[in-house]
């Protein structure tokens, strides 16, 4: 008889949460993962650790330039070693509990490799190289990503950096070359442009935040270069040449002319990411993947081969911690005999940014090219008085909704805290609500999600403070 009923490759936020949630429902349950530490990538060198060096450098950048028109009058000193401890113990405080959680849960951990060699069965090696065969009913992969390298660029986390090493560097380089103008590049270049550099970010499209609705993300470009950070968008990197004491980028336009370059201390590799599926065996274990690698499943997360499954970034969809989260959830309860489900049309996303950026729902792009009809409302954080009392009126909050119903589609906001204000919108195309419904909600007075309620009143052009 196998040893458990399901065992879990991978404990970052889809494994931990599908495993957990499969003891809560009373399966015997095994995780293996490969890091000393549980969380994955999120928990260790990703998600947790990004947004406490965001939090610290936005803090420091507010006392340098924002605390004295508030009557405080303080002179920041850097201490990076400190704020890279301060990082270092949240990431432990957040590792150390989902560690506990398994526990509490009374779930099986192997602190290993794991690979396929059979429907069912997952063989563990060990640091020391000992190794040892698992079975259960069901096997669920959640492996995760890693970062996406580029041909010819050998990161080696000291001068050329992935997300991992941009989160410890030991010191402020004086100039970063930031390769990529998604949500891991805009974040870590604005930590470290706020704390000194000189940041340049290079985009092969003519554009940030690729998928972003397109008015936000230019409102999100400006915002950022009025803050320092320098765009060269529809730009390729061709080569970096590191034998000076700088290193020297050359660069060309997408679309083909002449060559630059750009000298920098620091070059931060953020072209995207992959799915993390290297040394499972996938092949061997007749388990289909797609052109991008992806594993191939049904709406049940059941890949190609009977018993085993997949959630998070290693299947097709946003790569985001949250939408692995639910998956997990999802599979779980699938197995269980329950309806688990996942509605993709509601998963928000978040750029951590200052401002932050928060999306769930359509674009505008999305809604023009579907041919559906819809309604807009937009309304400016400088017309709302919590955002006017404490100087953070930058940005707006946008609703999309269907011209024919109502129905909100698509909720997009540039603003300060935009990533808490999002769920408000979650919840209600969750439930299928309207713009209508959302502009009869009572709103708290003085928030900043009276912006949205506001925006809701604009797609009908009734706005109160406007």
């Amino acid at each position: 008889m196998p040893q458990h009923d399901l065992i879990v490759i991978g404990t970052g936020p889809g494994g931990y949460v599908c495993a957990i949630r499969a003891s809560q429902l009373g399966m015997k349950v095994a995780v293996v993962e490969k890091r000393a530490t549980h969380g994955g990538t999120c928990l260790n060198v990703g998600c947790i650790p990004s947004k406490a060096l965001l939090h610290a450098s936005e803090r420091y950048a507010e006392a340098a330039n924002g605390f004295a028109a508030m009557g405080i009058k303080v002179t920041p000193a850097l201490d990076l070693a400190a704020m890279l401890a301060f990082k270092d113990q949240g990431v432990k405080g957040n590792v150390d509990g989902v560690a506990f959680l398994l526990r509490k849960h009374k779930i099986d951990h192997f602190h290993g490799t794991g690979r396929l060699i059979g429907p069912g069965k997952v063989e563990v090696t060990f640091i020391n190289g000992e190794k040892q065969a698992v079975e259960a009913k069901s096997v669920v992969i959640a492996t995760g990503s890693e970062a996406m390298g580029l041909p010819g660029i050998a990161i080696d986390e000291k001068r050329i950096v992935s997300s991992t090493g941009a989160l410890s560097l030991p010191e402020v380089p004086k100039r970063m070359a930031v390769i990529g103008a998604g949500y891991i590049g805009l974040e870590l270049g604005s930590v470290w442009s706020r704390l000194g550099a000189e940041v340049t970010v290079i985009e092969m499209l003519e554009r940030v935040a690729p998928g972003l609705d397109g008015e936000v993300a230019r409102q999100l470009q400006r915002v950022l270069a009025k803050q320092g950070v320098a765009f060269k968008l529809g730009t390729k990197l061709v080569s970096v040449d590191g034998k000076g004491k700088s290193m020297t980028l050359t660069l060309e336009p997408a679309k083909g002319g002449k060559t630059e370059t750009l000298d920098c201390d620091i070059v931060l590799v953020a072209a995207g990411r992959v799915p993390n599926t290297q040394g499972l065996g996938l092949a061997e274990a007749g388990i289909k993947t797609d052109n991008r690698g992806r594993i191939v499943v049904d709406g049940g997360f059941a890949t190609s081969v009977s018993g085993i499954y997949a959630i998070g970034d290693v299947i097709a969809g946003p790569m985001l911690a949250h939408k692995a989260e639910e998956e997990g959830v999802a599979l779980a309860e699938l197995l269980a005999g329950q309806a688990g489900h996942v509605n993709y049309d509601t998963i928000p996303s978040v750029i951590y940014t200052a401002p932050e950026v928060a999306s769930v729902g359509k674009t505008e792009e999305e809604l023009k090219a579907a041919g559906i009809a819809y309604k807009v409302g937009k309304f400016p954080f400088t017309a709302n008085a919590r955002a006017k009392v404490n100087r953070t009126t930058e940005g707006f909050v946008k609703i999309l909704a269907e011209a024919a119903t109502d129905r909100v589609l698509g909720v997009h906001i540039i603003g300060a805290d935009a990533g808490t204000m999002i769920a408000e919108a979650a919840v209600l195309m969750e439930f299928g609500g309207s713009a209508e419904d959302l502009a009869r909600i009572c709103h708290a007075h003085p928030t900043l999600n009276e912006a949205i309620k506001e925006a809701a009143l604009v797609v009908d052009r009734r706005p109160i403070h406007m």
